[in-house]
C-alpha cells in the first residue's frame, strides 16, 4: 500500500464515527518540546508509523499534567482513582494513512491501579512515580520519580505560565493539535482517535529544568539543553473512541 500525505493539521478535531469509549479532563499542562532529528526517532516508533516532521524536525515533548473525572463507557467518573497527576514523553508520528499522531514513550502516573489497568487493558507504557504539583507563586513546579525496582528515573520541571496567548502559530498547531495515539500491542499498530476542543494556550517561562525521562525514553542528551518550545494550558475535556472509530477513505 502507498503511503498517504499526512492529512492536514488542524486545531479543529475531526468528528468521530464511533461513540466515545473513555472520557478525561486534562488540566495545569506544561508543554516541554525539543526538536529531534527524524532519524533518531525513528526506531522508536511502532510498526507501520514514521516520524511527523515540521521544518525538517521531529519533535519530542515533556508534559506534565493532572488527570482528573475518567470515566469508560457510560459509566460515571472514577472516583479518587480517576484523578492524578501524569507526566507523559511522547514522540509524534504519521501512519499509512496519513493520520496524525502521538506515541507515548512513557507514562509516569502517581497511582498505581491505573497504572496497571493501562498496561493490561490499553498496552500503553504507564509506570508508577511518586509525583507532587506546587505552586509558589507564579511558577507551577511539577517533579516526578518512578518507584523501583531498576532504574528510577526523575524529572522536574518548573514554569511560569505568562499572559501570552498563542493562536495560529503554524508549529504550536502542530504540536498540540494531535487528534489520535498510535499504540502497538502484540506487533499490530492500532489508531486510539480523540476529541477535545481547542487548546487554550499560552507561552511559558522556564524556571528550572532537571529531566532523566526523555533520555530514559531513548533521546539521551536531548533535554539537556532548554526547551524549544515552552507552552502553558490550563486543559481540555477530551473524549477517546476505540481503534477504528475514525473514517479515512476512499
Amino acid at each position: 500500500m502507498t503511503a498517504r500525505d499526512p492529512d492536514p493539521v488542524s486545531d479543529v478535531a475531526p468528528e468521530l464515527s464511533r461513540r466515545p469509549f473513555i472520557r478525561q479532563h486534562w488540566g495545569g499542562l506544561a508543554f516541554a518540546h525539543w526538536r529531534v532529528e527524524p532519524d533518531r526517532v525513528a526506531p522508536l516508533l511502532p510498526h507501520g508509523t514514521r516520524p511527523d516532521v515540521f521544518d525538517g524536525s521531529t519533535w519530542v515533548g515533556l508534559i506534565p499534567f493532572e488527570l482528573s473525572r475518567s470515566a469508560f463507557g457510560p459509566f460515571p467518573p472514577v472516583p479518587v482513582l480517576g484523578t492524578f497527576l501524569e507526566t507523559n514523553v511522547r514522540l509524534y508520528s504519521v501512519d499509512e494513512q496519513g493520520r496524525r499522531g502521538v506515541v507515548f514513550r512513557t507514562l509516569e502516573a502517581e497511582r498505581l491501579l491505573p497504572v496497571l489497568a493501562a498496561n493490561a487493558g490499553l498496552g500503553l507504557p504507564y509506570r508508577w512515580a511518586s509525583m507532587t504539583r506546587r505552586r509558589r507563586g507564579g511558577v507551577v513546579e511539577y517533579a516526578s520519580r518512578r518507584h523501583g525496582p531498576g532504574p528510577r528515573p526523575a524529572t522536574r520541571l518548573h514554569v511560569r505560565p505568562t499572559d501570552e496567548v498563542v493562536v495560529g502559530d503554524p508549529l504550536v498547531d502542530f504540536l498540540t493539535a494531535r487528534w489520535g495515539m498510535h499504540v502497538e500491542r502484540g506487533g499490530t499498530t492500532r489508531f486510539w482517535p480523540n476529541e477535545h476542543g481547542a487548546w487554550p494556550l499560552r507561552r511559558a517561562e522556564l524556571v528550572d529544568l532537571d529531566d532523566e525521562l526523555v533520555a530514559d525514553s531513548g533521546l539521551p542528551g536531548v533535554a539537556d539543553r532548554e526547551p524549544d518550545s515552552l507552552l502553558w494550558s490550563d486543559g481540555v475535556d477530551t473524549v477517546f473512541a476505540p481503534p477504528g472509530g475514525r473514517w479515512v477513505g476512499p
